[in-house]
């Protein structure tokens, strides 16, 4: 389960709700909740198939975080105890000595309210989880880990747009992000109606929006796109389906389709996509929808690299700054978990 998610066992019981993050220390440059940002000492768990863990998976790219924060990818398939190290030698995260993240969230604290989620932040030394707030991680990665920042790196939440970065990701958040759960998780016509509709009715909205300039606030990439894309990158491989989420395909919008294409070409975003991953993940996971587990083989991977024309909107995608470096050869995902052309 990605971040704030309810067990599967209460998936169509109820209304999907995502709960609070439990954990929402922060690493600070001041250290003012007892964690400063210091190079190496934490680890940054995630699963590519979550896509609030995939949010800092491209930040950490695009900052130049690789080996400041190194990275843990747990196995996209859970079981009872939650996210394992299975691809690791012997089931176990080399570094932590772990074999389920559960284990660094009971060092933390016993008997914690909610779910075991990704993305997590662990303490190296002591084992136990520091955050998991992954409504905040992100903009800390921004603003408070800037001392080790690569040279070039974007400003992601530049301080003039804050106010419009973070009304349009409250409104994305609300009717995407967490909107296409509401819909695949309605338990009834009703809720599923009324979520669905608020998916596409915002989708609509951005795609005029996104008709006349290039990325969502100012002339360059920031946190909003990165948050936008996690979404729209899984949007046809399991909303459409999977969450029934299927007035029509993002590959079906001109616009949304070019705009999703452009920020996947654009290196330090899809350079993190696992297809794969995210396949397996909620078809096999989310029994309460797909109780037989069988992954669908679609839809056509083909195309994610055709040329966009978002250029010719201007914009800058770095800013000042420049693209981030090759993929660290230990986290490349593998190519038949992207598409072939």
């Amino acid at each position: 389960m990605g971040a704030g998610e309810d067990g599967n066992a209460g998936y169509g019981q109820k209304r999907f709700r995502r709960s609070k993050s439990h954990f929402a220390d922060r690493i600070t440059a001041d250290g003012r909740d007892g964690w400063p940002v210091e190079a190496g000492r934490y680890r940054l768990v995630v699963s590519r198939a979550c896509p609030w863990a995939s949010r800092a998976l491209v930040s950490r790219r695009l900052l130049g975080l690789e080996e400041a924060l190194p990275l843990a990818v747990a196995d996209p398939i859970q079981d009872d105890r939650s996210w394992r190290f299975t691809l690791d030698p012997d089931g176990r995260d080399p570094v932590l000595g772990i074999r389920y993240l559960s284990e660094a969230y009971d060092r933390r604290e016993s008997d914690y309210p909610g779910g075991v989620s990704v993305p997590a932040i662990v303490d190296v030394p002591s084992g136990k989880l520091v955050t998991n707030d992954y409504q905040r991680i992100t903009l800390d990665f921004a603003t408070e880990w800037t001392a080790l920042h690569r040279e070039g790196a974007p400003d992601l939440y530049p301080r003039a747009l804050r106010e419009e970065i973070d009304k349009v990701m409250a409104e994305v958040y609300e009717d995407v992000n967490n909107g296409v759960y509401r819909a695949g998780f309605a338990a009834d016509q009703e809720e599923y109606d009324a979520a669905c509709a608020g998916v596409f009715w915002r989708l609509d909205l951005l795609a005029t929006r996104l008709a006349r300039q290039r990325y969502l606030v100012g002339d360059t990439i920031t946190e909003a796109d990165i948050r936008l894309f996690t979404t729209l990158v899984r949007f046809d491989a399991v909303y459409h389906g999977h969450f029934k989420c299927n007035r029509w395909k993002l590959a079906e919008n001109e616009v949304l389709w070019a705009y999703l294409r452009d920020l996947y070409q654009t290196p330090g975003f899809g350079d993190t996509v696992d297809f794969d991953h995210i396949k397996r993940h909620y078809y096999q996971v989310h029994t309460g929808i797909n109780p037989t587990g069988i992954v669908p083989i679609g839809p056509d991977l083909s195309g994610w690299s055709a040329p966009h024309h978002r250029e010719e909107l201007g914009g800058r995608p770095f800013g000042d700054g420049t693209p981030p470096g090759p993929v660290p050869a230990a986290e490349a995902v593998p190519a038949h978990h992207r598409p072939s052309c």
